[in-house]
């Protein structure tokens, strides 16, 4: 990772997508559309999202201080 900066938009970008994709779910179920193709597809979002996320967030950390973490 280049910077604490590009950690952040990073992170927010991924964390936008997965809020998205959890709202999409709930608007479905205040709707009572818990089945069916719309509901897998919104389920397959949000639970990629997440994946994605937490990759993001779980990711070894490379830096050019010979293997020591940032202080972040």
């Amino acid at each position: 990772m280049a910077s604490i900066d590009d950690f952040r938009f990073e992170s927010h970008q991924l964390l936008l997508e997965l809020d998205a994709a959890t709202m999409g779910m709930m608007t479905l179920v205040s709707s009572r559309r818990v089945s069916g193709p719309e509901w897998d597809a919104a389920s397959k979002r949000q639970h990629d999202a997440y994946k994605c996320w937490d990759a993001f967030m779980n990711a070894p950390l490379t830096t050019s201080l010979g293997g020591l973490s940032p202080a972040i």
